[in-house]
């Protein structure tokens, strides 16, 4: 599940007291952002195995700080606190939370069992990605049902949010139908990277509240 984990933003996003979308963006893939980041030290660790999956070569045999429940909880809690504290409102850290939170809940859909509960234990993922013609559906109906959600609330598409929506279709189809990589390298989290910070910067300009609504402003 790639652009599937924006849903819980999107749909989050139209609760009066969210933060911005850009934030709730960072949110969705907070945990995605921790575990590139720590493949640079090799605190966490995978290996590109071809033929892996049926949809990518990745062996994610190592991520107990960011993709166990526990540790996907504590980044949720983490953050939460950080935006309750930046919008002084309880409401608007708990939903960011909650949107780290359900990164765990997705990925448990599609990846084979690499997941944790607390980091170690029984490995947990009903493996959707060996199934593409479940899970390409499903992230599709995920991001499309989640904008039609956000078009209600706000009264409509903006040109902002299509472009947002056609943004993220491309990177998706690039990460289904684009070459693979057929070993490991640091270019895979820098490239994890560079998208994620491309997304959010998306998503901060197709933000559709005006300008000045920041969100967050009841207890």
């Amino acid at each position: 599940m790639f652009i599937g984990h924006f849903a819980p933003a999107l749909v989050a996003a139209t609760h009066p007291a969210a933060p911005r979308l850009g934030m709730l963006f960072a949110a969705a893939q907070l945990v995605d952002i921790g575990f590139a980041t720590l493949l640079f030290s090799g605190t966490e660790a995978m290996r590109v195995v071809p033929g892996f999956t049926a949809m990518n070569p990745m062996d994610l045999y190592h991520m107990p700080f960011t993709h166990s429940l526990l540790g996907t909880a504590l980044w949720g809690l983490g953050f939460g606190i950080i935006v309750a504290a930046m919008l002084r409102s309880m409401m608007a850290g708990l939903i960011a939370a909650l949107v780290v939170l359900s990164h765990w809940f997705i990925d448990w859909l599609v990846h084979v069992p690499d997941l944790t509960l607390w980091g170690s234990g029984p490995r947990l993922g009903l493996g959707l990605w060996n199934h593409p013609a479940i899970a390409m559906p499903l992230e599709l109906a995920l991001i499309g049902g989640a904008f039609a959600w956000l078009a209600r609330a706000r009264g409509g598409m903006t040109a902002r949010l299509w472009a947002l929506l056609a943004l993220l279709l491309a990177v998706q189809g690039a990460n289904w139908f684009g070459p693979q990589d057929s070993y490991y390298s640091a270019t895979i989290p820098a490239t994890m990277l560079a998208v994620y910070a491309l997304l959010i910067v998306a998503a901060i300009w197709a933000d559709p509240r005006p300008r000045g609504a920041m969100g967050g402003n009841s207890a």
